[in-house]
């Protein structure tokens, strides 16, 4: 697809499809990757916003009423990927039989609970069966909805409710599932993962490329939530940076196969900048604890030279 530039004036501009009222929380990282991804379609393009249940979809549905001003799908759940790809079905079916004129893209949203998790095996199949739709997971590193428990997004030694830190625990003991990884293994066309940095103009490419590529596409948001990272409102987009410039959270794309990374770094900050402005990362600072960030360090520096040899290769 030809991009277009990028004007974030009149991109924020747009009309809002994500509209004013909803009841996210101040400071949520759902709420700013919604409203940016769909300011990615074109003026007048039309679609069908599906969503996973999770934060996102009790606060912004309450039947008979969304905050969405395009059409929308609430599924359960594990079914984001199924009911968007059956949507995406039924319309092709429609448009041949000409009982519609109009074109609509299909985007659906989940966090990492209904996509790491419950919902990966109908992610998976909607992906590896070529639906023309986006799959956004707005990952905020924990079940945020239902009590903050910890999920397969859920970083290394982060404190939830169901890995508390303390004198039997160093909060949760796995490392973090790699899902646009996975996603890239499934050979699709189009895989980025974002943030929010600076005026917001990689999530809004990426953003754009996924709806516009025709096939599947994915997208991962990294979508910081207050209440379980336990950080101060207006630390949002700094903690979004930070985890960016430590390499927690690289920005990168896989397009058609190639890997390709989209920033590295000039001075690479240590992990524990981005940890000490988090709560539930707080045990980790204890004089006891200092091998734990060591170690977690150890593994993001894996990961991102892992990431850099394939973006190389």
């Amino acid at each position: 697809m030809e991009q277009s530039v990028f004007n974030f004036k009149e991109i924020q501009e747009r009309e809002e499809r994500l509209a004013p009222g909803h009841r996210m929380c101040a400071g949520c990282g759902g709420t700013i990757a919604v409203r940016n991804v769909l300011k990615a379609l074109h003026p007048g393009d039309k679609a069908v916003v599906g969503n996973a249940t999770g934060c996102l979809e009790v606060s912004t549905y309450t039947y008979p009423y969304t905050a969405y001003t395009d059409s929308y799908i609430h599924t359960a759940f594990e079914s984001a990927g199924a009911t968007l790809s059956g949507a995406e079905t039924a319309f092709k079916a429609l448009k041949k039989r000409g009982k519609i004129d109009d074109t609509y893209k299909f985007i659906t949203f989940g966090g990492d609970g209904g996509t790491y998790d419950i919902g990966l095996q109908s992610l998976s199949g909607a992906m590896e069966r070529g639906h023309d739709m986006v799959y956004v997971c707005y990952d905020n590193g924990a079940y945020m909805n239902t009590g903050i428990q910890r999920s397969s997004a859920t970083p290394q030694y982060a404190d939830t409710t169901t890995t508390p830190s303390g004198k039997c625990s160093n909060g949760k003991p796995q490392t973090r599932k790699d899902l646009a990884a996975i996603m890239a293994a499934h050979n699709i066309p189009y895989v980025g993962q974002t943030t929010f940095i600076s005026n917001f103009k990689d999530l809004y490419v990426k953003s754009e490329r996924a709806i516009y590529t025709k096939g599947p596409a994915f997208l991962n948001i990294l979508a910081p939530c207050p209440r379980g990272w336990r950080y101060d409102t207006p630390d949002l987009p700094e903690i979004c940076k930070l985890a960016v410039e430590t390499c927690y959270w690289p920005l990168f794309e896989v397009i058609e196969g190639k890997w390709i990374v989209n920033y590295r770094p000039k001075n690479k900050l240590p992990l524990e900048d981005f940890l000490v402005k988090q709560g539930r990362f707080k045990h980790l600072f204890k004089p006891e604890n200092q091998h734990l960030i060591a170690a977690f360090q150890e593994e993001v520096d894996r990961r991102w030279e892992e990431l850099l040899t394939r973006s190389d290769s």
